[in-house]
């Protein structure tokens, strides 16, 4: 029997990954990674697909407004350095296709690798408020 996947655990609210969401519709589930490092974002499709040609053409129209929005937003409200996003293979959450929308602050010293968020001076805060400042930028 497959194990229970992660993300669909966190969709229901469930499990090691639940974190805050920022938007969400019957397609696209935005969330915040956890913890205090402002703009790590998670675009996922609601239902369980392992990758991008496996999406009906409905849902990958929605990821990747998602994705659009979510870039925008993170610029709008954080002013980062810069924006980007990527789309892993195989990973933690199993085959549940997760793109990966996050910014690298000004002022990280250019030696840090991206997933490193524990610097002097690098910025903290509640993810929660943050969302909330993202969440508008979703509205049509």
């Amino acid at each position: 029997m497959p194990e229970p996947c992660p993300i669909c655990a966190k969709h229901r609210g469930a499990g090691p990954l639940v974190c805050p969401e920022v938007w969400s519709d019957d397609q696209v589930v935005v969330t915040h990674r956890p913890g205090t490092f402002p703009g790590y974002l998670f675009v996922e499709p609601r239902r369980h697909v392992a990758s991008l040609d496996a999406l009906a053409e409905p849902e990958a129209l929605a990821i990747a407004r998602a994705v659009w929005v979510a870039a925008r937003a993170l610029r709008a409200e954080l002013d980062p350095e810069s924006v980007h996003t990527f789309v892993a293979g195989r990973s933690a959450a199993k085959v549940h296709l997760h793109q990966h929308v996050f910014v690298r602050h000004r002022g990280t010293p250019a030696e840090r690798g991206w997933l490193d968020v524990d610097w002097p001076g690098a910025p903290h805060g509640d993810p929660a408020t943050l969302c909330g400042r993202l969440r508008p930028h979703f509205t049509p």
